[in-house]
């Protein structure tokens, strides 16, 4: 009999395998969309509330600068004639609003100029588009440039005169009318919007039309 201790032979199987962890499988139906024929919203473009706001310095600076100049070399002088008599340049004293409508009213005008502004600094904090944020700040600079006046010219609080200086066509307001920077900004501003609104372009920087396509999408799939 032999004397050597035994050895025991080491357990050479293969461990069973492991299966597969749970908390490592991701969760597909997790991750997947609820309705991936529904198609996406589409990315929003930056805001941009400082077009508005560079716009509205701008042409605000301009009315400015433009009826100081003229008050300064034009008032109580006789029309000057500008390209062929298509401009006249003459001083007039605006108590009304663009374009000499509703005279007699100007303390009611100027806080309407001050509703605009306030409308829209609230608005342009929602702003995405680049050709709302140049219309609204158009009208912005125009409802500026004539509230100015409303409280810096005489005769002062809430009720100073416009200053309006381009006739066209003739002087005097005969041929169109009296108008000045402002009531041009405030034309433009509203025109490009209008424009904008009938292309279906929304404030936000988004498309009636995708807009119209994703609802009609999500009311297929309901």
């Amino acid at each position: 009999m032999s004397t050597e201790p035994s050895h025991s032979e080491p357990d050479t199987a293969a461990p069973a395998e492991a299966g597969p962890d749970p908390e490592a499988v991701p969760d597909l139906e997790a991750d997947a969309p609820e309705n991936p024929e529904v198609p996406a919203k589409p990315l929003l473009p930056k805001r941009r509330v400082g077009w508005v706001f560079a716009v509205a310095a701008v042409f605000w600076a301009i009315d400015l600068v433009t009826k100081n100049l003229v008050v300064a070399n034009l008032e109580g002088k006789e029309p000057v004639k500008v390209l062929g008599g298509l401009i006249y340049l003459q001083v007039i004293r605006n108590p009304g609003a663009a374009f000499s409508m509703a005279t007699g009213m100007t303390w009611v005008l100027a806080l309407v100029a001050l509703a605009v502004v306030i409308a829209i600094i609230w608005l342009s904090r929602r702003l995405r588009s680049i050709g709302w944020a140049i219309g609204l700040g158009l009208v912005l600079a125009g409802a500026t440039g004539n509230l100015t006046d409303r409280i810096f010219r005489a005769p002062g609080g809430l009720q100073g005169h416009v200053v309006d200086f381009i006739s066209a066509f003739a002087p005097n307001g005969k041929g169109f009318a009296i108008f000045n920077i402002a009531d041009s900004a405030i034309c433009v501003g509203g025109a490009l919007i209008v424009l904008l609104s009938l292309l279906g372009k929304d404030y936000d920087g988004t498309s009636t039309k995708d807009k119209k396509k994703i609802e009609k999408t999500q009311e297929e799939q309901a």
